[in-house]
């Protein structure tokens, strides 16, 4: 009868107790606990005992958010393919994106219409990382040879792509097209009219044709996405030092800016006017592939930290790696902590000091604040706990049978 009405009285699975949680979507900031029960959110509030939760997570002095969300990665590996983004220069989702607090990526291109079968069979289905992907409108998605080539352009393929794997495609993509004409652009915003979906654009290659203001104002839609916001590849930013105007009159028209950090398209050069000139970004992402990872980019953590430290407030930078992406790719159930939904929940610590935040050509600039993932939980289970907040000491640890201790 006592196990019995102790268990009775365990009605959460954990309780992170005493941290500061940031949930934008309902515009909370404040020292709060979350509890969480059957791999949901069973509660939010003030002081939640300890003794109704199985185990309990002493957060006290960090910061609770949604699980973070990385609109623009490449994961796309293991086919064997040298030197490109649908093979090695991918990165297996699980393999990265706990340990920095990321518990939804979106693989934005990697595959296309024609190869997206095998890449859902080969990493969607078997990551424990939510995995979601925007199609490239090019049929082999980001292998060799064929971004440029008009005819592997195909709108009603991708459409049907989109249409029979509804729970993973988010929308469609363009990338690198450095031929003439807007065929590349055309064809993804005509996919994405049919299925209904959103469409992320990296540019590629100016021509006197093929300019920001033609892009921004013109051909994409409201909801469309602009990735790469503060690379200078395309004058965003003019000579004089001014915001192109195109980017301006983008977001009046309801185009939306992603950071897509990567290896070479984010400068502080570029970002720091912009910001002076109030012109943030609407998502922060990382543009994750085996080169970004190892240079100027780091973790999603560290592109929140350079937001951060261009003056954007803490509360902006979690809404802009939670709630926001999760709008902008049309999943609303994903991106804060309500009662019932998902246990996917990401622990941040806020360092302060002296700090050096390198961007894509390698240059640094000093920031005093860093965001560092010390937990990350993903469907209720603690999947990354950098200091063991989650679990108890090794003198009263309860291993396993067969597991030798002195």
């Amino acid at each position: 009868m006592v196990a019995w009405s102790l268990a009775a009285q365990q009605a959460y699975d954990m309780v992170l107790k005493g941290g500061h949680v940031i949930d934008p979507k309902n515009g909370i900031s404040r020292v709060m606990d979350v509890a969480v029960a059957g791999g949901r959110i069973a509660r939010v509030g003030p002081n939640i005992p300890a003794a109704e939760a199985r185990r309990t997570a002493d957060v006290a002095g960090l910061y609770v958010t949604p699980g973070l969300i990385d609109i623009h990665v490449h994961v796309y590996a293991g086919t064997g393919l040298k030197g490109v983004l649908t093979g090695d220069s991918s990165v297996y989702p699980d393999g990265f994106s706990f340990r920095t607090g990321v518990t939804t990526m979106v693989d934005a291109g990697s595959s296309g219409w024609r190869n997206f079968a095998d890449f859902r069979q080969r990493v969607i289905d078997r990551a424990r990382t939510r995995v979601l992907a925007l199609v490239n409108i090019v049929g082999g998605g980001m292998g060799p040879g064929s971004e440029n080539d008009p005819k592997e352009m195909d709108p009603e393929a991708a459409a049907r792509v989109a249409k029979a794997h509804p729970d993973a495609v988010v929308g469609f993509k363009t990338a690198h097209y450095s031929g003439e004409g807007w065929h590349s652009v055309d064809n993804a915003v005509k996919a994405g009219t049919l299925a209904h979906l959103p469409v992320m654009v990296d540019f590629g290659t100016l021509t006197k044709e093929r300019n920001l203001a033609t892009l921004l104002v013109e051909k994409l839609r409201p909801g469309d996405i602009y990735t790469h916001c503060y690379a200078p590849h395309r004058e965003e930013l003019l000579e004089t030092g001014k915001l192109n105007p195109a980017m301006e009159g983008g977001r009046k028209r309801g185009v939306l800016f992603d950071v897509g950090h990567g290896g070479g398209s984010f400068f502080w050069w570029v970002a720091v006017p912009a910001f002076e000139q109030k012109f943030p970004p609407d998502t922060i992402s990382t543009d994750l592939h085996t080169g970004s990872m190892n240079a100027g980019m780091k973790d999603l953590p560290n592109v929140m930290s350079k937001i951060l430290n261009l003056g954007a407030p803490l509360e902006d930078v979690i809404r802009m790696s939670t709630w926001k992406p999760a709008q902008v790719i049309k999943r609303p159930q994903l991106g804060h902590l309500d009662v019932g939904a998902e246990a996917d929940i990401t622990v941040l610590r806020l360092d302060r000091g002296q700090f050096g935040l390198v961007d894509s050509a390698g240059a640094r600039k000093s920031g005093d604040r860093l965001l560092v993932a010390e937990m990350t939980i993903r469907r209720g289970a603690v999947v990354w706990d950098l200091d063991g907040r989650a679990t108890q000491d090794w003198r009263t640890f309860p291993y396993k049978k067969g597991v030798w201790r002195k």
